[in-house]
Parts: C-alpha cells; sequence; structure tokens
C-alpha cells in the first residue's frame, strides 16, 4: 500500500550506511542550541509554564521576557564556564527588542541560525510569496546584524509548509534542523537541488520536556547524560550527532540552570571525551562536505 510521503528523503537504515569520522578520529559530534525568542505582547502564540489567562496576559509574557532579560546571560556565563560553543536560534525581534544579546554571541564566535522573525507566528500555513519573503527577510536581517547571512534554519516551531524546504534552498540556507528524524545528517531534496538535515532532537529538548509532558529541571539533565551515555556508545559503530536544545526562559531558570550546568558538565569531564566532537552545526555541514559522495545519506 502507497501512503502519501513527501519525498524528501528515502528511507535508510543507519546500520547499513558507509562509515566516516568526524575531525581527529571522533565519533560523536555534540552541540547546544540556545533558542533566544521574543513574543507578541498579547497576540500570536507563545511558549506557556502554565494555563494562559485571557489576553493580554501579562504575567505569559514576562514569563518569556525572563529568558531574554536573564535567562540568557545566565547561560552565556555557563556556556564561558565549561568552554562550550553555541549555536543561536535567534528569532530577528530580537535585533530590535534587545539587542544587548547579539554582543557577546558575535564575541565568543558563535553561529547565528536562523530562527524566523518571531516565536509569536508560524510560517507554516501562509503563502508560498509570503513565506519566501519572510526567509529573506531573516536571512537579510541576521547579515546585517551578524556579518553574515546564516547558513541553518529551524522554523519557528519546527513550522513548516510543503514547500519550506524548496524555499529554504532558494533562499540561500545550506542546512535545516526541522527534521528530527535521525541521528546522521541526511540530504533532503529540493525542487532545485539539495538542502542537509542537521540533527534536531524533539527529545532532548526543553520545551517539550518541560513545558508539555511536566518533566523536571533535574529529569531533563538525566535525560542529556543518558542520551549522552547511550549514543557514545553507540557511535563505536556510527558516526553520531548529537544537537542539545535549549530555551532561556526554561533552563535559564536558576533551579533549572543548576541541573543543566552538572549535566554539560558531565560531558565536558567525560573520560571518552578524546571521542566526543562538541562543535557548531555549521562545523558539521563543513565537515560533510569533504566526505566522499554517498557517505551521507
Amino acid at each position: 500500500m502507497l501512503l502519501p510521503h513527501h519525498g524528501r528523503y528515502d528511507y535508510s537504515a543507519i546500520t547499513r550506511r558507509p562509515d566516516y569520522s568526524w575531525p581527529d578520529g571522533k565519533r560523536l559530534a555534540v552541540y547546544f542550541a540556545l533558542n533566544i525568542e521574543h513574543f507578541a505582547y498579547g497576540a500570536g502564540v507563545g511558549h506557556a509554564l502554565s494555563s494562559e489567562l485571557a489576553p493580554p496576559d501579562p504575567r505569559t509574557f514576562a514569563w518569556r521576557d525572563y529568558g531574554n532579560r536573564v535567562g540568557v546571560w545566565r547561560l552565556l556565563e555557563l556556556f564561558d564556564e565549561l568552554g562550550l560553543p553555541g549555536c543561536h536560534l535567534i528569532n530577528t525581534a530580537v535585533f530590535d527588542y534587545c539587542p544587548d544579546v547579539l554582543e557577546p554571541i558575535l564575541a565568543r564566535g558563535d553561529e547565528i541560525i536562523g530562527h524566523g522573525r518571531t516565536n509569536a507566528e508560524r510560517q507554516g500555513q501562509w503563502w508560498e510569496a509570503d513565506e519566501a519573503r519572510m526567509l529573506a527577510e531573516v536571512r537579510d536581517a541576521i547579515a546585517r546584524h551578524g556579518g553574515r547571512p546564516p547558513r541553518g534554519w529551524m522554523g519557528p516551531w519546527m513550522s513548516q509548509s510543503r514547500v519550506t524546504i524548496d524555499l529554504l534552498q532558494e533562499a540561500g540556507y545550506a542546512f535545516a534542523m526541522d527534521w528530527p528524524c535521525d541521528d546522521q545528517p541526511v540530504w533532503l531534496r529540493t525542487r532545485n537541488g539539495r538542502i542537509l538535515s542537521m540533527p534536531y532532537s524533539l527529545e532532548i529538548n526543553d520545551s517539550p520536556q518541560i513545558l508539555v509532558r511536566r518533566h523536571t529541571g533535574e529529569e531533563f539533565a538525566a535525560m542529556i547524560v543518558r542520551q549522552f551515555e547511550e549514543m557514545l556508545r553507540q557511535s563505536a559503530r556510527q558516526p553520531l550527532v548529537l544537537g542539545i536544545a535549549l530555551h532561556t526562559m526554561i533552563v535559564g531558570q536558576p533551579h533549572r540552570l543548576h541541573a543543566l550546568r552538572e549535566a554539560l558538565s558531565h560531558i565536558v569531564n567525560h573520560p571518552g571525551a578524546d571521542r566526543v566532537w562538541l562543535a557548531r552545526p555549521g562545523e558539521i555541514y563543513d565537515h560533510c562536505m569533504t566526505l566522499p559522495p554517498g557517505a551521507i545519506a
């Protein structure tokens, strides 16, 4: 029976793919994705810690805004403390609302990933021309404020229309992080070529785990450690990518930050660290481009 299919990639068992390694023979690439988001007041969609009130709901807006006023700074301090590279999934509304956030990111040499204009909107149901304009607007805003256009994209809420992947490739994006189908980078077909799918976990992600499934900060930190340990073991057979997705208003809260610090310290100080590549997604993409044809599924 033939079911409707997206046609972007074919089925591929990870156990039947060519073997390769990351730089210096490392087997597990780990990146840290910090979501830095800005929301409309009293309109649109957004993360919520508890039941939302009738608009304008200042308590929910203020809780989200804590991430930009406090949480992002605490998380950047933690990254500096542990010597971690970062990539930042930034709504371009941040550049106007809280431009101070950009300075330490650029000083660290971190990567900026396109993440829409605001997480108060999703583009999945837009007309194609409107979505194309937004992708170009985001690309150009990041180039203007960050010094170069982004190579990666993660849609607000991982939202996609039927042509998002086509539009991303046509707008010059090199990889997308919206398809959590694999632990290795894979190629996605577009109508004018291909774009790389970068693994981005819907599981090792504080938003669904803490806000939707109601796990505690300690439980989420334990998930990070267990995912890392198991993937490091599995990477003896295949090179893998572990993305750890964080949001400033969630793990930027002190009680959750405490647990997160222990989990990330576990990764940094692990006795098997010589097999681990702490990287940014763009660096993973660059290495994939050096591999022989057919190495990437």
